[in-house]
């Protein structure tokens, strides 16, 4: 169990706008213009957000970001044990939620140190409450593994998910992501994509994750991605008819399963047997 201390310091983590400068808060300014020290993820970002908003910075102005975390958590641990007030800030929405920040606020809590938030945007909700999708109970992924045999794993880890699920995902990744997704979790299952939100080109884009990823398929999309997809349906799925199958089976072999592994998805996500899918889709050859 944390302790906190009596001390003047503490970490204040501040949510970012997204895109859309008119949604810096109040507290947002103050905090930055008060702060010892300002440890931002870059530090040039930082820099154009102060100078939109206007505020003059005071404190010391250092970068804090993967890569250089492990040895900046303590330097910044050490000033808030002098009694230094430490905001920590991303390019956008709250740290800690895929960004630096989770290192520091551990560090923190356990020398003692009080942690709090000057709450902002987050992209991760803002895209869940725009795509039309349940957002009474959702789980957030964060980014999905990098290659596409490491991201086939853990989706089929997630495919039977009742909750809607939330992930980032890079632009160069998402229709790779998105085939994927439409493979592991059936071409029918809703999902939404959610790029450059609050920024002037804002897009949301839903339909089914076979509609999705025909769309990713035309062209790159530019920019941020939040992806929101619906959660599995109770029970097994309608069973679609056997030319439908064999092509379930198929999109899954394209994207990297073997067929034996293809089979036996397709005939959990039906509750089929996996002989009868395995006797439709070699009748077929």
């Amino acid at each position: 169990m944390s302790r906190e201390t009596s001390g003047a310091g503490r970490v204040i983590l501040v949510g970012a706008p997204l895109g859309n400068i008119g949604d810096a808060s109040a507290r947002l300014r103050e905090v930055l213009a008060t702060a010892d020290v300002i440890a931002a993820e870059d530090t040039r970002r930082l820099a154009r957000l102060v100078k939109d908003l206007d505020v003059t910075v005071r404190g010391r102005v250092v970068s804090y970001f993967e890569g250089n975390d492990d040895r900046r958590t303590p330097e910044l641990v050490e000033a808030v044990s002098g009694g230094a007030t430490v905001a920590v800030i991303t390019d956008g929405g709250m740290p800690s939620v895929s960004d630096p920040g989770y290192r520091l606020v551990r560090a923190a809590l356990d020398a003692g140190h009080p942690v709090t938030a000057a709450p902002g945007p987050s992209a991760v909700t803002t895209a869940l409450a725009l795509s039309g999708l349940p957002s009474d109970r959702f789980v957030f992924e964060g980014f999905l593994p990098r290659t596409g045999s490491n991201r086939r794993s853990r989706l089929r880890e997630l495919a039977g998910e009742p909750r809607t699920l939330v992930f980032f995902e890079a632009p160069h990744r998402i229709g790779g992501a998105l085939a994927d997704l439409a493979a592991t979790f059936g071409a029918d299952r809703p999902g939404a994509v959610c790029r450059e939100l609050t920024k002037t080109y804002e897009e949301i884009r839903r339909g089914t994750l076979a509609e999705l990823a025909e769309w990713a398929a035309t062209g790159e999309p530019r920019g941020e991605i939040t992806l929101v997809v619906g959660g599995a349906p109770a029970g097994p799925a309608e069973r679609p008819d056997d030319d439908e199958l064999r092509a379930a089976v198929a999109r899954r072999e394209a994207v990297g399963d073997s067929r034996r592994d293809a089979i036996q998805a397709i005939a959990d996500q039906y509750g089929l047997k996996k002989r009868d899918v395995y006797t439709l889709v070699h009748q077929a050859q």
